[in-house]
């Protein structure tokens, strides 16, 4: 298990060792604690994502300049939530990194097998379990490198990427 004070370094060095692939699928409609981002989203405060997020955004870049191919599908409850919203807006700048961002209505998703978390899967081979309490605060990532992980994170993701649509296809 890696503590979620020190995730934001693990995901950088393991982002950095990828390949070939980092796949995201995210399952929740709230990621919390609220931050500073949300709220001056919230409160109309006119930034650039990108600036806020400069370290994501440069880890990013440099990830698919190395020809790893990076890709989130997001399955959202609808009507989206005011956070949803907050995150569409946020999505130009992974957009802009370099990810391909794909979205799935919840309702669409009714009869896919999924995960029971949010993950990322790394190169077909390492899950990265996202564990959240009820509130949307990161607890843990937990690493499983079983291979039956990783070909249902990869089962999961790929069933959820088919169906969704892409980023600027998707209105909340």
């Amino acid at each position: 298990m890696v503590s979620s004070q020190n995730f934001e370094e693990t995901f950088a060095a393991m982002l950095r060792e990828a390949d070939r692939e980092a796949l995201h699928l995210e399952l929740r409609d709230f990621y919390g604690p609220p931050s500073r981002t949300f709220a001056d989203w919230k409160a109309g405060v006119d930034y650039d994502p990108a600036d806020r997020f400069a370290s994501w955004v440069s880890l990013v870049r440099e990830a698919v300049a190395r020809g790893v191919a990076v890709r989130r599908a997001r399955i959202v409850g609808t009507p989206v939530s005011e956070y949803t919203r907050y995150l569409h807006w946020t999505t130009s700048m992974n957009i802009g990194a370099g990810e391909q961002v794909r979205w799935l209505a919840r309702r669409d998703a009714a009869d896919l097998c999924l995960t029971g978390a949010d993950f990322w899967l790394i190169d077909r081979s390492v899950v990265y379990w996202n564990h959240f309490s009820g509130d949307g605060v990161l607890g843990e990532v937990e690493r499983d490198a079983r291979e039956a992980s990783a070909e249902l994170a990869r089962s999961a993701f790929e069933a959820a990427w088919a169906r969704g649509v892409d980023h600027s296809e998707f209105k909340p």
